[in-house]
């Protein structure tokens, strides 16, 4: 279990459930506690974790500061919540992308760009996510090492796929390495919500180019 070691904006606050009017409760008890980490996502993606605060997040929710303690014991407790859903998502996905998509080796990995670039399209939330996490993770050791499991979880997986391409394992280990920064360099340039699709297919046609097609030739 992750623990934070930085509690950002965790200034002791009582529950005051108990003392809200029934209408409060009742509001408060149809809210599920996906409904806060989904409001506290959003907000990481838009303010960066300095901005996930109980008292936004209610006011998001539509509900009394108060009702936020039906789900969590307080906000420390809401942000390690919601980095453990982000962490367990990330290593299921990737236990997933470990069964091969194609026959095809190149076609593997060209599949496998695709959808981490995806990021900047529709799933444009996750990639800002993970950059204002990674920035926690400057100062937060706790976070710093979740990344790092994570981010080794990337490499093995993709030094798998070039391990189809080529049979020397520090060639396979160099070019996933290659291929994960070109693609954290990717969400950089693709953060922006401005950012135009045809960069997006810029990125990945030199991606799949230099680093992909070139090693089955």
């Amino acid at each position: 279990m992750v623990r934070l070691e930085t509690r950002i904006n965790t200034t002791p606050m009582a529950p005051n459930a108990p003392n809200e009017p029934q209408a409060a409760r009742s509001a408060a008890a149809r809210l599920k506690r996906e409904d806060w980490l989904d409001a506290a996502f959003d907000a990481a993606v838009e303010h960066g974790f300095d901005g996930v605060r109980v008292l936004v997040l209610a006011d998001t929710l539509g509900v009394t500061r108060g009702s936020f303690y039906w789900h969590f014991k307080d906000h420390a407790d809401l942000l390690v919540a919601l980095l453990e859903r982000w962490h367990c998502a990330e290593l299921a996905g990737n236990q997933r992308l470990q069964q091969p998509a194609s026959a095809d080796p190149v076609q593997d990995l060209e599949i496998l760009l695709d959808a981490a670039l995806a990021h900047g399209g529709a799933d444009l939330g996750n990639m800002r996510f993970e950059l204002a996490l990674r920035a926690l993770g400057q100062r937060d050791a706790a976070v710093a090492t979740m990344l790092l499991e994570v981010d080794q979880a990337r490499m093995a997986l993709f030094a798998g796929k070039f391990a189809r391409i080529t049979p020397d394992t520090k060639t396979a280990t160099d070019l996933a390495a290659l291929f994960y920064l070109a693609i954290v360099g990717s969400f950089q340039a693709l953060s922006r919500a401005q950012a135009a699709h045809p960069t997006k297919q810029y990125l990945q046609d030199i991606i799949s180019r230099f680093l992909v097609k070139q090693q089955a030739q």
